[in-house]
């Protein structure tokens, strides 16, 4: 019997052998063709994106061809920075001011979206802040302050891109790799994160058969003004040397991680958390 299992063994094992290297001859084919990418004509919308994480993930989408809606809270300066740097590869986008803890701006968002673009197939929630104190100290207006924005408006966010989304898109939405260091102050914003991996756990299984996947996308240490301000350069240094690579991660990074999971080879990632943070944890 194992004489009669071998060859077709050995068959199954070279084909997956040979699988990694059909996707890198697939992938430099489509490069030095000049084929369009798979995303030209589809859309993605992306909160907190005029800077940071999230600005880097609009201009990466773009760059893969998605016309992109850019949205802010108050930078609306640095928002359109974004929408001219994206016009200025060619691609297309828009930038909307909305604030994700108001659901009635949140419905407005997706609905500047439709009318510049017609639909939706990338929803990336990315908006939130963070306020650090022990229990002890933490202000009811700090705490009140993150549940609003983090989990509040990335609920509002999920649900309409739950209504809006398009049949294969992509829906993420950011957690934090603090869910799993759970360093002392980062109690509330902790807590705040973690939600978001409940969110795209549960929320995948809810749109079931529509081959919409869900996922949560939990950064490190990134160099952004969230993580950086407050804290001194020599801080920041024993942070980069807590890492195996030893340096911060930048927001590319994320947004490269991002686009990984919004393309054709991640649709069978679901309802995960997808830690990118270069080892720290």
């Amino acid at each position: 019997m194992s004489g009669q299992n071998e060859v077709p063994r050995r068959a199954v094992l070279a084909v997956v052998a040979m699988a990694p290297v059909a996707l890198a001859v697939g992938a430099a084919r489509a490069q030095t063709t000049g084929q369009a990418p798979a995303s030209r004509g589809k859309v993605a919308l992306v909160t907190g994106s005029s800077r940071g994480i999230g600005a880097a993930t609009a201009r990466r989408l773009a760059r893969d061809g998605y016309a992109v809606t850019v949205n802010c809270e108050k930078n609306r300066d640095l928002a359109a920075g974004v929408v001219r740097e994206i016009e200025a590869t060619g691609g297309r986008a828009i930038w909307v001011q909305a604030d994700v803890s108001d659901p009635s701006a949140v419905q407005r968002l997706f609905e500047e979206n439709e009318r510049a673009f017609g639909g939706v197939d990338v929803v990336v929630s990315n908006a939130g802040i963070m306020r650090l104190a022990p229990f002890r100290d933490m202000t009811d207006a700090d705490f009140s302050r993150m549940v609003d924005v983090n989990q509040k408006g990335s609920f509002y966010v999920l649900r309409e891109a739950a209504r809006r989304v398009r049949d294969g898109g992509r829906i993420i939405a950011l957690s934090s790799s603090i869910t799993q260091l759970r360093s002392p102050t980062y109690g509330a914003y902790a807590a705040t994160k973690a939600a978001q991996e409940l969110y795209a756990n549960i929320l995948a299984k809810e749109l079931e058969g529509r081959m919409i996947s869900v996922n949560a996308m939990a950064p490190g240490l990134v160099n952004t003004t969230l993580f950086t301000d407050g804290k001194t350069p020599e801080q920041i240094a024993g942070f980069a040397a807590r890492t195996p690579h030893k340096r911060l991660g930048e927001p590319s990074d994320i947004a490269d991680a991002i686009a990984a999971l919004c393309s054709g080879d991640g649709a069978w990632i679901n309802g995960q958390t997808v830690f990118a943070n270069g080892g720290v944890v």
